[in-house]
């Protein structure tokens, strides 16, 4: 249902309209802009709540004065409004609504479900074949996690393609880090009992695998093998290791949870998520919530799980360091998850201090980012002054990559707030130019970042930092000129004759080129700045570099069209193991006829 208000805004005939019907309502203000979306189990009740004239906060008085016009939309239940709230938030990205930025997976521990299973790490959605413990809060933790279990149990980690294609063992079992079962130097009985010990220990059951690589040594050691004793022993030791990097350890409790602590310092707020798995704590991860200004806690924290678990797996058990009063999405939750779902507060005993412990790393990442940002504020402010735009917020910055005009790509990187904006970065393939004419590339990027804002789309950038000399400067005002867009900032950023960091100079379209001291704060925003550009720019660039030699490759040898080169790529898992691959092998791949095999054999050695 859409409501559509006149000048001034009158809520009196919208809110006589509403049911009393669960749903989600949106408010825009008159330039259409959304500013809030929020559910309901009642629709009339709750928006009428917003123009009370009393019992209102400061900011949703604000809010309220923008109301220029109201949406609904009427669901079945309480709990598919929790579900289309999430939503829209996540998609409208409303000025009032909390939000967090939305990591699209966590990390996952992998073991395959080969006869001699492999040792990964994963994200993405799950398949049921394999086994997978998790998810980490970060790729770090999951992957020394990872190298740890690989070191006590030496699984092995290499590709499908790699494995079944080795004639010799290879460097992780010259240095001890694999067993080599792909050219059979350990019995299938031997590296199950490996993979069983790595699902026990994964599970958070230290003591039961420190009790069965005993008992094997002692067996080992009767029977008087004195090798394989030494092995059980070493991997006790490094056993030990592990238990003693735990930052936690459960003394019974094995129920997967998730430590949610929010703390506020001056008028930031962070959400500090601790991930429980078989009692072992894998690590935390810091939030950081956009317009949670003057709100209470309990708000942030609901605001939080309604957007970080509707969209992914969910623990049994949620602890959280304020009050929750909210049954509905424990409910949801439990629903979603297929298991019960329980949000608890207050806690006491071993789970009090899980929590203590996620509130003194969610005041220290405050503590942290407040620095980080006090440093990024003098750097904004010195660049401000010194290109005279007092009011410098969002800077967006163009690199061009190619190798000898090969695979030519543009990247745009976004610096807003104070920080670098990944979600925002955007890499364009150039084509059509003469190769190696980083003009054209540079007007091609330019003009598709820009045409759409012309046309009235996108966030208007304060400054464009454009990497390059003056060529590419004039390039960068032909094409906004062309564009409507002459009123846009620009400056480009030169190495210098001997192209050394500190060295660089700033080109004006307007005044003479400068040299800024190698200390002075607004080089090292610009330098910042313009080094992600290029890192994106290059990683972008070589991608598509090593893609396209990739296919050109194959692509070259009569008889191997897309449909066959596709087949051998798909076999494998890449040129490198087609490459390494038999007559034999190459015969094994559909459409790939004998005499076929000896021609792409010959010609990729």
């Amino acid at each position: 249902m859409l409501i559509l208000s006149k000048e001034p805004f009158d809520p009196k005939p919208i809110l006589a309209s509403l049911p009393l019907l669960p749903g989600v309502y949106r408010y825009f203000d008159a330039a259409g802009n959304v500013l809030y979306v929020g559910k309901a189990k009642q629709l009339k009740k709750r928006v009428s709540s917003y123009f009370q004239k009393t019992n209102i906060s400061p900011r949703i008085r604000m809010m309220v004065s923008h109301i220029a016009r109201i949406e609904t939309t009427v669901v079945r239940s309480e709990a598919e409004a929790l579900l289309l709230e999430n939503n829209l938030i996540k998609s409208l990205k409303p000025r009032y609504n909390i939000l967090f930025r939305d990591d699209k997976s966590y990390p996952y521990i992998v073991l395959t479900g080969h006869q001699y299973p492999r040792l990964t790490y994963f994200r993405g959605t799950p398949n049921k074949q394999h086994q997978y413990f998790g998810p980490y809060p970060n790729a770090q933790a999951a992957k020394e996690s990872s190298q740890l279990l690989q070191k006590i149990f030496r699984i092995r980690t290499c590709e499908d393609s790699v494995f079944s294609n080795r004639a010799r063992p290879c460097l992780l079992h010259q240095i001890g880090r694999c067993t080599a079962p792909c050219v059979d130097l350990v019995s299938a009985e031997i590296y199950q009992a490996d993979i069983r010990n790595a699902v026990l220990l994964l599970n958070g059951r230290h003591q039961e695998v420190e009790q069965k690589l005993r008992d094997a040594m002692e067996r080992a050691a009767e029977a008087q093998h004195y090798e394989q004793a030494a092995v059980l022993r070493d991997q006790m030791r490094d056993l030990h290791v592990v238990q003693q990097k735990q930052f936690v350890e459960s003394t019974g409790n094995t129920t997967d949870a998730d430590i949610i602590a929010v703390m506020q310092l001056s008028d930031a707020v962070c959400v500090n998520l601790a991930m429980m798995r078989g009692g072992r704590h894998l690590g935390d991860k810091s939030f950081f919530p956009e317009h949670a200004d003057g709100l209470a806690l309990t708000e942030v924290v609901e605001a939080f799980i309604a957007q970080h678990y509707l969209s992914r797996s969910v623990p049994a058990v949620l602890l959280v360091n304020v009050g929750f009063e909210d049954a509905t999405l424990a409910e949801i939750l439990s629903e979603q998850a297929g298991h019960a779902v329980r949000i608890a507060q207050p806690v006491t005993g071993e789970r009090k201090q899980w929590l203590t412990m996620a509130e003194k790393n969610a005041l220290l990442a405050l503590q942290q980012r407040k620095m980080q940002q006090g440093g990024q504020q003098l750097r904004l402010d010195t660049l401000r002054e010194l290109v005279g735009l007092p009011d410098l917020n969002r800077i967006e910055c163009f690199d061009i990559s190619h190798t000898m005009g090969e695979a030519t790509q543009a990247s745009c990187v976004v610096y807003e707030n104070l920080d670098m904006r990944s979600a925002q970065y955007r890499r364009y393939n150039i084509s059509d130019i003469t190769p190696g004419d980083d003009y054209a590339a540079m007007r091609q990027a330019l003009t598709r970042r820009y045409e759409k804002l012309a046309a009235g789309e996108g966030a208007r950038p304060d400054l464009i930092l454009i990497d390059g000399g003056l060529g590419q400067l004039h390039i960068a005002m032909e094409v906004m000129a062309e564009l409507g867009l002459n009123d846009m900032p620009l400056v480009g950023v030169a190495k210098g004759a001997e192209r050394k960091v500190g060295m660089e100079q700033l080109i004006f379209p307007d005044k003479e080129a400068i040299r800024l001291p190698s200390d002075n704060p607004a080089l090292h925003l610009i330098q910042q700045v313009r080094d992600e550009a290029h890192r994106f720019a290059i990683t972008g660039h070589r991608a598509k570099r090593g893609k396209a030699r990739m296919v050109s490759s194959l692509a070259e040898i009569s008889g191997v069209g897309d449909k066959r080169r596709r087949n051998l790529l798909t076999h494998f898992g890449g040129l490198r193991e087609v490459q390494q691959a038999s007559v034999e092998q190459l015969c094994q791949v559909d459409g790939i006829s004998l005499a076929l095999a000896e021609k792409i054999y010959q010609q990729l050695h």
